[in-house]
Formats: structure tokens, sequence, C-alpha cells
């Protein structure tokens, strides 16, 4: 393949980056004072980019000798990634402007990680995998401690950075073991060396790739930065965090999985099981004595990434594809509860994170409390709600293959995050009202939260179809 052709494949991340520096260099010159400007530039950059997916860039195949890879799968993840990126685009410059610190460099930062998330799911060899994962890591950082005057994100982007730059080296030593005992980096090369027996070198190699890519997911042992991190950034920043990277370290894991490990199914199932069961059950247990809803959410990411992985450890395309119809689901279920999380404010306009300032919150904003609600039910996987849809599948993929044991442990485990899920909807529509948050300001925060709560709602079955053919055909791209 020719290298212009090879371009091609790359279009959405060639807008995104080149996008990127134009707004940087306006930004330079215009200063803050055009940062919401830049904001609506950086909505029509992913627009495009999103647009560009149904070319060559959507499904042409490998590029760059293989380093590279467009096919429906990462068009399915890129799309989400784009939605989530630009959701956190449009609801920070409200924000920061209440707090006084509006900078022009917050839309270019999330562009410049959704570049590298873009590389990340294209990955078709283990350097384009770490370069992706580091350009989306590095402005990740940033992004953490955004609000430099505030010492809870100063001391999130700290944590952040520390313990990613462990994960980075467990991934990048992980790699190096691979390379060692295989000799090559690409995944088809890896895949091919797999097939007969993994020798001990290689399995250690496996261990720790997917060890580096399970901190990207926070999932459990890996999840320790996860609340710190959630709580301490400024909340359209952990609305992103919460969504796009998740979506994109998902896409890899399975791509990695499935594509470069695919010889060794048994060996990899085990690890994904473990962390699958032990996501759920301490995303569930740990949440239940949270006084933060920023903290609580931080679990409940947790919890739900481990259901998901229930999908993968299924090892097949209907397990794939249930993995990615959960995760579209999560990011309308997630963004929606951080964008009513960006409503809790008090009379003077500061941002209250407490579970305690949500009571009697049905009576003092009963719209805000009944969309809280959809997105808490939805969470907890309770019918009618849409939420209840990709549990279903992930489940169904764990016994259409025999591992019926795991879905029933699942469904069990699924009842300790119901919890406090319930928690939060009784302290709204059954206690004593405490003080009422300022009224809402944006139209926008109002309209996404209705349009999130629409598509979570038993509205969302209308979507199966789409959605079900959408996510079919992203995971038989692997196979």
């Amino acid at each position: 393949m020719s290298i212009t052709a090879s371009l091609a494949l790359t279009l959405p991340e060639l807008i995104l980056s080149i996008g990127a520096m134009v707004l940087l260099m306006v930004a330079a010159f215009g200063g803050d004072s055009l940062t919401r400007a830049i904001s609506w530039g950086a909505v029509a950059l992913f627009a495009a980019a999103g647009l560009s997916l149904f070319g060559p860039a959507g499904n042409g195949g490998p590029g760059f000798d293989g380093l590279y890879i467009a096919d429906s799968f990462a068009a399915f993840a890129k799309a989400l990634i784009y939605i989530a990126a630009a959701v956190s685009v449009i609801i920070a410059p409200g924000f920061f402007a209440r707090q006084g610190q509006l900078r022009a460099e917050y839309p270019i930062l999330i562009l410049l990680s959704a570049t590298g998330m873009g590389m990340m799911v294209s990955a078709g060899d283990m350097l384009t995998l770490y370069v992706g994962l580091e350009l989306q890591s590095l402005a990740a950082y940033v992004l953490a401690s955004f609000m430099r005057r505030d010492s809870r994100s100063a001391e999130a982007g700290l944590k952040y950075f520390v313990l990613g730059a462990l994960a980075s080296g467990i991934l990048l030593y992980g790699i190096s073991l691979l390379y060692g005992f295989t000799g090559t980096t690409l995944f088809s090369g890896i895949a091919k060396a797999l097939e007969t027996k993994a020798s001990i070198g290689q399995m250690f190699g496996i261990v720790f790739v997917l060890a580096g890519l399970a901190f990207k997911i926070s999932a459990v042992p890996f999840h320790m930065w996860t609340p710190d991190v959630y709580e301490g950034a400024p909340t359209p920043v952990t609305a992103f965090f919460a969504s796009a990277p998740k979506v994109a370290g998902m896409a890899l894991l399975i791509r990695v999985a499935v594509v470069a490990m695919g010889g060794e199914t048994d060996a990899w199932r085990q690890i994904v099981v473990f962390a699958a069961l032990a996501s759920t059950v301490w995303g569930g247990v740990a949440a239940i004595g949270q006084t933060s809803i920023k903290r609580l959410l931080a679990y409940s990411s947790i919890n739900n990434v481990g259901f998901a992985l229930f999908g993968l450890a299924a090892g097949t395309p209907d397990g794939v594809a249930a993995t990615m119809t959960y995760m579209a689901v999560y990011v309308a279920m997630t963004l929606g509860s951080f964008l009513c999380v960006l409503q809790m404010r008090d009379a003077g306009g500061e941002p209250v994170e407490t579970i305690a300032s949500l009571s009697g919150l049905s009576r003092t904003r009963p719209a805000l409390a009944a969309a809280l609600a959809i997105f808490m039910f939805s969470l907890a996987g309770i019918p009618p709600l849409f939420g209840f849809w990709p549990k279903f599948l992930v489940f169904d993929a764990l016994v259409a293959i025999g591992l019926w044991p795991l879905a029933m442990i699942g469904i069990a485990t699924s009842v300790i995050g119901a919890f406090y899920y319930l928690k939060i909807v009784k302290t709204m529509y059954f206690d004593e009202p405490a003080a009422a948050y300022a009224p809402a300001e944006s139209k926008i925060e109002s309209g996404l939260i209705v349009l999130s709560a629409l598509f979570v709602s038993p509205l969302g079955y209308l979507a199966i179809p789409l959605l079900g053919a959408a996510s079919l055909t992203a995971a038989r791209a692997l196979f």
C-alpha cells in the first residue's frame, strides 16, 4: 500500500491533529477570550473526523505495513470517543467561567488526547499502541490538574501521572518481553508465534501487557488512581475520563487479546475473568460508604468495566459485540450522570459534590431528580431501562459458551451495585430537602441531559437493531 493510501486511512487523526495545531495558534494569539469559539471549533473537528469514518478510514484495512488498521471495529470505537470528547468540550466553558479559570488550552488538550485514542484503537503493532497511549495519557495528566489554583486538582494530576508512569513501564516491559520471545511487535506476527504453546517468557509478556492495559480502564487491581483523580479533577474533565478513555482502553484491550493473543485465549481469559469479577465486587462494595457523588461514580465506572469485561471473557464475536454495545450505552449513562453533577451548585454558584446535598431534590428540582434517577436505575441495570440490555448481552454471551457459573456470579454481584444506586434515588425522593441548588443556567447542558435520559430510557430499545448490527459488524472485523 502506498504512503498516500496509508495516510488516507489516518484521515480522522490527521483532521484532529492538524486542527489542534491550528487552534493552538489561534489560542496563542487570541488568548482566553476566544475559548468558546475554540471549543466550538474543536466540536466541528470531531464532527469532521466522525464523518471521515464513512470513507477508507472506516474500513480500509491495514496501512503502513500493518502498523495501523482502519476497520469497522476501530470506526465504532472512534465514533463513541468523538461523541464523548465533543460533549466534554461543550460542557466545559460554563464550568470554568464560573470558577474564573477559563482557558483556551482545554479543548486543544481534548483534541490531542482523542488523537492518541484514535491511534490506540487502530493499532496493529505494539509500538503504535504505545505511542497512541502515551499521546492520550500526556494530555490527560495536564487535564487532571487543569485548575492550577485548586490543590485537589493538582493532587489528582500528580497521582495520575505517577501511577500512569508506573503502568506505562509495566506495559513497556511486557511489550519488550513479547518482542524478545516472538521476534516481532506486529499483532499478526505475535499471533502467529503464539499458535503453538506459549513459552514461559511469552506468558509473562502477556501478563504484563494486560496489566498495563488494565490500568487504562481502571480494572481491579489497577484501579487505585480512579477515585482520587475523579474527585479532584474538574467535573468536565472527570466526565471525559469516565467515558472516552474507557472506550479507547477497552477497545485496545479487546484488539490485543483477540488479534495478537488469540492463540492463547485460555491464558488471557483467566486474567480477564479475574479482573471482571474483582472489578464488579470491589466497585460495588467500596462505593457503599462514599459521601461524594464523584467518588461514587468513580467506583461505578470500575463496576461497569467489570461487567463489560465479561463479554471479552467469552472470547467470541457475540461476546465482543456485547462489550462494545455495553460501552456505547455506558457512555450515555455516564455522561448523563456527570451532566447532572454539573447542575449541583449552591446559591453562590459553587460546585457541591456531597450525596447529602441531593436530599429532597425531587421537591426542589423535580426534573433534575427524575433525570438522575433514570441514570442511576439504568447504571444498576434495572429493566425496563436501557442499561439492562447490555448486561443481558454480556451474560448471554457467557452462557452461550458454557460459562454459566461465571454469568451467575456476575448477576449476583450486580445486586451489590444496585444498593448504592438505589440509595441515591432514596435520598432524592424520601429524605427531607437540603438547601436548594442554584437554577440551571445552560440550556445546552439541560438539552444534553434530556437526550441522554431519552437514550437510556425504554425508548433506547428502538436503537437495538442499529446498535446491534454495528457492534456485531465491528466485532467480526477482529475474527
